[in-house]
């Protein structure tokens, strides 16, 4: 496969006129969504699970299989489980939940250091449209990310975003005022998708719309929108995506599990240098 023209090597050997970046992990062939089939580490093509299948005893299917079969986004459909049920939870028992939960830059401060508070503040929402509004926009990005990056790459970008988010509010927003809602990682999800459809030649002229619209509707007085999270969330998102693209050989999966560990490291050191400054 790697003899192959980039020209043929970056479609789906059974739907030349699909582009793709996913390789089956089996075979090496590069395969659109519709021919992917999740597996243990990364993706395979039909004919290596027909081979599969062929080679497996006969089982019959487990209950959940509509909900956790290897087509179903599983890692999407427990987010939003996940916080909507963190949302009810808001609802009986109102600060007990949301003030453990949410963040500002003031929790980031040696003498009040509650470094947890970074990922959890996207499990808490300030309004039923609030939350309603963030899951149905992770359902549209994340079914579509989730097939096509693999469930483990998937929840990556979707934790890394979300820590992005958080530091966008460290480094730019009042250490005083908390922030709640996955916005951060919903916006790191828009944004690893732009740089994938901009890599491949996609248009996505919709999605930067869209992006643009929602940085924009951030600063408008009044809405009370953590901004800050929106910025580091795409910006996070954005690198994301570029390692994606850049790493999506079979070749180079290490290489591709090193710069994600290395990016969530410096992340990390960003947290620590900005705990020193203030």
């Amino acid at each position: 496969m790697s003899d192959l023209p980039a020209s043929v090597a970056n479609f789906c050997y059974r739907h030349p006129g699909r582009q793709s970046f996913i390789l089956c992990q089996r075979c090496g062939r590069t395969i659109c969504a519709e021919c992917q089939t999740q597996a243990a580490v990364g993706v395979i093509c039909p004919e290596c699970m027909k081979e599969q299948r062929k080679n497996a005893p006969r089982t019959k299917p487990a209950i959940l299989t509509r909900l956790t079969g290897s087509d179903r986004p599983t890692v999407t459909y427990s987010i939003i489980g996940i916080t909507l049920a963190v949302y009810v939870l808001q609802l009986f028992l109102g600060s007990q939940v949301t003030n453990r939960l949410w963040y500002a830059g003031f929790y980031s401060q040696p003498g009040s250091l509650e470094p947890w508070r970074l990922l959890t503040t996207a499990l808490v929402h300030g309004s039923i449209f609030h939350v309603l509004l963030n899951m149905y926009t992770l359902w549209i990005f994340g079914q579509l990310l989730e097939q096509l990056l693999g469930r483990g790459r998937y929840l990556a970008l979707y934790l890394l975003s979300a820590l992005a988010g958080s530091l966008g509010v460290l480094f730019l927003s009042d250490p005083f005022t908390p922030v709640v809602g996955a916005s951060g990682a919903i916006f790191g999800l828009m944004g690893a998708f732009l740089v994938i459809q901009r890599r491949l030649g996609g248009n996505a002229t919709q999605l930067l719309v869209l992006v643009g619209i929602n940085v924009v509707i951030g600063f408008i007085p009044g809405l009370q929108i953590a901004w800050q999270a929106h910025i580091g969330g795409l910006i996070g998102g954005a690198v994301l995506g570029l390692i994606f693209v850049q790493t999506r050989r079979i070749r180079q999966k290490s290489l591709q599990v090193g710069l994600i560990g290395a990016f969530a490291a410096v992340l990390v050191l960003l947290s620590f240098v900005r705990v020193f400054a203030i």
